[in-house]
């Protein structure tokens, strides 16, 4: 899909931080053969002229803090956030498997300097066999454990790690609708719990990313920044097509060739007038190991065109 560049920013972005994060060189695992080695990974999204990284999936980077300090300084780089998977809206009764892998991702996070943690909620079918693993409407219960999980999860974080958690709404999972957001959002104290406002996965499930910062922009502590190709949504919408083969029929697509317009949204979020981070994802598993970096270096040039 061809899409129409920006023609240049109104203004400079100066409190948006653009980086990039393994996702976008088509890493999901910690381990997988059809993924680039980490080596590369680094080396290209340093020479695609971004500054930032995240630390994508535990154990796809060195978890030795020394070791992964020493490879990314070598190349300039630097960590913005870490990322755990939870399951939360199962209550009590998972807490201690959950903080097992906050404490490891927390820990590797802290020590890189960063200061965010990106929570995303567990999947409600299976990835690829569109299989339901679970309903995917929470019962009232439900919504219960998961606000007052991600409250204890944001008070621990914080406490013991200085790390601000950002949850991330995300396609197949129980936070994915502006319903749902702006639900989840009105069961957490604001003091807590913040957004990771994904535009790709917020587009992919009919949400307005300029409105919902508009209207709840002091929640939204983090921003991933991709897009989706709207004539291959409609087909995963009137198929039902899981999120992991969506992804390999290519929804979500190229900057500037997709949904939503990504200048706006970077002009909502300075508004705000706060600091964020602004991540380029671009899901892409799995992906030949030459395609990312010329994408990552085309994309980049448009978001400085943006401004950021």
């Amino acid at each position: 899909m061809t899409g129409t560049p920006s023609p240049g920013p109104s203004r400079t972005l100066d409190r948006i931080r653009v980086g990039s994060a393994p996702d976008s060189w088509g890493v999901w695992f910690p381990e997988d053969p059809e993924q680039v080695p980490w080596q590369r990974f680094l080396d290209e999204v340093s020479q695609a002229g971004y500054q930032w990284i995240e630390l994508g999936p535990y154990g796809y980077l060195p978890t030795d803090p020394a070791r992964l300090a020493d490879e990314t300084a070598a190349r300039n780089l630097r960590v913005s956030a870490g990322t755990v998977f939870t399951s939360l809206h199962q209550g009590p009764a998972v807490w201690d498997e959950t903080w097992e892998q906050v404490s490891r991702v927390a820990t590797l996070t802290r020590a890189m300097g960063a200061a965010h943690l990106v929570v995303i909620p567990s999947f409600w079918r299976d990835d690829k066999t569109a299989a339901l693993i679970e309903p995917s409407e929470l019962t009232t219960e439900q919504w219960r454990h998961l606000a007052e999980g991600t409250e204890r999860l944001a008070r621990e974080v914080r406490e013991r790690y200085g790390l601000e958690i950002a949850v991330h709404p995300h396609a197949d999972t129980h936070i994915d609708t502006e319903e749902h957001v702006t639900r989840f959002l009105d069961a957490t104290d604001p003091a807590l719990v913040n957004l990771c406002l994904d535009t790709g996965h917020y587009a992919y499930c009919g949400g307005d990313s300029v409105k919902l910062i508009e209207t709840y922009g002091e929640r939204i502590g983090y921003l991933h920044l991709k897009q989706v190709d709207p004539r291959v949504l409609a087909e995963v919408v009137r198929d039902g097509t899981p999120f992991g083969p969506a992804v390999r029929q290519g929804v979500m697509c190229e900057p500037p060739g997709g949904l939503p317009a990504l200048e706006p949204v970077l002009t909502a979020a300075q508004g705000l007038g706060v600091d964020l981070f602004a991540i380029v994802e671009q899901d892409m598993y799995p992906c030949p190991p030459d395609q990312p970096l010329p994408i990552a270096e085309r994309t980049r040039r448009f978001l400085r065109g943006c401004g950021a």
